[in-house]
């Protein structure tokens, strides 16, 4: 990937090498793949609901199938997402990053002024073992994850390397797929459909939950693949190899792939992120189709 001379964000905050303290774990994160129970009220009242009726349109999707009372938040029950290293040293990795927050910041910029809409832009802490958040602890063993009650994502650097080492999906354009997709969570926390899913999921069995989940988690990877198409269409960021290693990266941490190798099974009605093939197949559609209407996992007929 060429992100040498990329812009750097200034929304990086280096938490590294400090700890931390936090207060109810796990409480109001978007995952990658760690469970987690969601308690962050987003947009709300008349305005709320304008805007996330706002926000589905601008996606293709009819808002019926969402709206259901109005209401904040998410609840999935995601596992642990990977990444892997770029390579060299703990500041080159952290330098990577920042420019990949960046790029992801002009892309949704952009995007978001294409449908009238103004883009805030979350901030990206990096940590070590430890950190606090507005959703309580973060830890490296969560992998990296998106808290919407402060809008951040949180990485602990190291866990790049359980990517490369444990799930074999080495490479820069890897680790800029995970940062891209925790930033679309970010995305549809500003408009509004994470905090629809949550309400939906309060009045839903556990079989339908996890379709929710799924769903919400496939539109993230398709937002990432939708960034991917941009940021190569504007600043020539990929090289021979890339699209493959993020392809990798979506499939060693499907649903099916990582339940065969912990239980020796898989149980598909408990997925709450998707199959190694969906996964895949969405961050594929958003990449070369490039447009967030793309992106309508909750009307699809097929995953």
């Amino acid at each position: 990937m060429r992100w040498k001379t990329g812009r750097r964000s200034e929304n990086v905050e280096d938490r590294r090498g400090e700890g931390g303290l936090g207060g109810f774990p796990g409480d109001g994160t978007h995952r990658a793949r760690i469970p987690v129970r969601m308690g962050r009220k987003g947009v709300g009242g008349g305005l709320g609901t304008i805007v996330l009726v706002l926000a589905l349109l601008y996606f293709g999707v009819d808002p019926s199938v969402l709206i259901d009372g109005g209401g904040p938040g998410l609840a999935p029950e995601p596992r642990s997402q990977v990444s892997a290293p770029v390579g060299g040293s703990s500041d080159e990795l952290a330098e990577f990053v920042s420019v990949v927050l960046a790029d992801t910041e002009d892309t949704w910029h952009a995007l978001f002024r294409e449908g009238g809409e103004a883009y805030r832009e979350p901030s990206l802490v990096l940590y070590t073992g430890m950190t606090s958040s507005a959703c309580g602890f973060g830890q490296a063993a969560m992998g990296p994850f998106y808290c919407p009650a402060d809008e951040k994502v949180y990485i602990d650097l190291a866990f790049y390397d359980e990517m490369r080492t444990r799930f074999g999906a080495p490479g820069d354009f890897a680790q800029a797929y995970v940062i891209a997709h925790e930033v679309g969570h970010h995305v549809q926390n500003l408009l509004g459909i994470s905090d629809q899913v949550q309400t939906k999921r309060r009045v839903s069995g556990e079989t339908e939950g996890n379709q929710l989940s799924v769903r919400l988690e496939l539109q993230a990877d398709c937002l990432a693949g939708v960034w991917a198409h941009h940021a190569d269409r504007a600043r020539n960021v990929l090289e021979p190899g890339d699209l493959e290693e993020a392809l990798t990266a979506a499939a060693a941490i499907g649903d099916d792939r990582l339940q065969k190798q912990a239980r020796g099974r898989v149980a598909p009605d408990s997925f709450t992120h998707g199959s190694s093939e969906q996964r895949v197949r969405w961050f594929r559609r958003g990449m070369e189709e490039g447009r967030m209407s793309a992106c309508d996992t909750f009307s699809a007929q097929r995953l």
